[in-house]
C-alpha cells in the first residue's frame, strides 16, 4: 500500500506568458532528470519520473498575469507610472550590474543608457515615469551586447521581462473579493502544498520571491528549499518590497540552497547570504555558483539540469522519502529500488 506520506515536490515557475502546467511540469522532471543524471544519481531517475520518489506539482500562477493583460505590455501606456517606476528601478540595477562585467567597460551605448535613466543624477520619480520607461526600453535595445544576452529584441521585450515582478511588487490589482494580485500568486503555491507532508520547493527567478513569501508563514516541513536564479537579493526595489520585513529564513524550513549561474544575468551578485537572516534554527541560505558560459543562462531547466542543482535536491527527496516509508512501514513499488538503492548516499550526504 502506498504511503500517504510520500513527500511532495512542488516546482515554482518565474515570468513568462500563459503555459500548459502539466506540459512544464514533464518539462522540468525531465530536466531534473538530466541533472541527476549527470549527478550520477541514475537509480532516481524513474522513482522521480512516476512519481514514485514524490508527488510532483506545478505551482501555476501566469493565467493570474494574463487576466490582468500583463502580456499586452508593448507600448508606454501599458503600466501605469507606479508600476513603470518599479520596473526602472529594476532595470536600474540590472545595468548597473551589466556594466560592472569586465566584457562592458568602457561601453559607451551601455553609458547612455544608464544616464538616460536618471539624466539629472536623481532617481527616476513615479509621475512620467511610463514614458520615460518605454524611451529607456528602446534605448536598451540599441545595446548590442546586453540586448542580445538577454534575448531582447524590442522595448516591449524588455518591458515583459520586468512587468511581471513589478505587478506583484506592487501589491494592488484587487479582484472581486478585494484580493490582491500577489495574494492570489501566492495562494496557488499554497494550495500545492500539504502540511501533513515534507515537501521540498523549488524557485525561479520570480518564483523564488513567490516560495519565499509563500513559505514564510506556512507551517509544513519543508526539509529543503532551492531557489534558482533569484532576484532577491536585488536592492532597488526586490529587497526592500519583500515580506515579511526584515526578510529572514522561513520558520518551515531545514535547508535552504542558492544557486545562481555567474552568467545568468538576471541575478545580482549580492549573495542571499549575506542579507536573510536566519530563521530560529539557524538556517540560512547557502550559495551555490557556478559558471556555464552561455548566452542565455537563466532558464529554468538549464539549472535543473546541472549535476549541481539535482544531486542535494535528489538526495534530499530520496532521504525524506526513506525516512517516511519507515515510519509508515511500506515499501517501494516493486521493482523500483526508490529508497534502496538511494538510502545509503543520501545518510552520509
Amino acid at each position: 500500500m502506498e504511503s500517504k506520506l510520500k513527500p511532495k515536490l512542488v516546482f515554482v515557475h518565474g515570468i513568462g506568458g500563459p503555459r500548459d502546467p502539466d506540459e512544464q511540469l514533464m518539462e522540468w522532471k525531465r530536466a531534473l532528470a538530466g541533472g541527476a543524471r549527470a549527478a550520477k544519481l541514475a537509480s532516481d531517475i524513474s522513482a522521480l519520473t512516476m512519481d514514485w520518489l514524490a508527488d510532483c506539482s506545478f505551482a501555476y500562477y501566469g493565467d493570474l498575469f494574463a487576466d490582468d493583460e500583463p502580456q499586452s505590455v508593448g507600448g508606454p501606456d501599458d503600466l501605469d507610472d507606479e508600476e513603470a517606476a518599479i520596473v526602472l528601478g529594476l532595470l536600474a540595477e540590472f545595468l548597473e550590474e551589466e556594466a560592472a562585467r569586465p566584457e562592458n567597460q568602457g561601453d559607451r551605448a551601455l553609458a547612455r543608457v544608464r544616464a538616460q535613466l536618471s539624466p539629472d543624477g536623481q532617481p527616476q520619480g513615479v509621475v512620467g515615469a511610463g514614458r520615460h520607461l518605454w524611451a529607456v526600453a528602446t534605448a536598451v535595445v540599441a545595446v548590442p551586447g546586453v540586448a542580445h544576452a538577454a534575448r531582447w529584441a524590442t522595448a516591449s521585450d524588455v518591458l515583459r521581462t520586468w512587468s511581471q515582478p513589478a505587478r506583484y511588487l506592487r501589491r494592488k490589482d484587487k479582484d472581486a473579493q478585494k484580493t490582491t494580485l500577489d495574494e492570489r500568486i501566492r495562494a496557488r503555491v499554497l494550495a500545492c502544498l500539504d502540511p501533513a507532508r515534507p515537501t521540498v520547493v523549488v524557485g525561479h527567478s520570480l518564483g523564488s520571491v513567490v516560495a519565499f513569501e509563500t513559505l514564510a508563514s506556512y507551517e509544513g516541513p519543508v526539509p529543503l528549499l532551492v531557489t534558482i536564479g533569484s532576484p532577491i537579493a536585488t536592492s532597488g526595489l526586490v529587497w526592500p518590497r519583500l515580506r515579511p520585513r526584515p526578510p529572514a529564513t522561513p520558520d518551515c524550513v531545514d535547508r535552504w540552497l542558492d544557486f545562481w549561474d555567474g552568467d545568468d544575468l538576471i541575478v545580482p551578485r549580492r549573495k542571499l547570504a549575506n542579507r536573510v537572516r536566519p530563521n530560529e534554527r539557524g538556517v540560512k541560505p547557502t550559495p551555490r555558483q557556478f559558471e556555464s558560459r552561455m548566452w542565455w543562462a537563466h532558464g529554468a531547466t538549464t539549472y535543473l539540469g546541472r549535476a549541481e542543482v539535482a544531486e542535494p535536491l535528489m538526495r534530499t527527496l530520496s532521504a525524506v522519502s526513506a525516512a517516511t516509508d519507515a515510519s509508515a512501514g511500506t515499501n517501494s513499488p516493486a521493482g523500483t529500488d526508490a529508497s534502496a538503492g538511494t538510502a545509503a548516499p543520501a545518510a552520509g550526504s
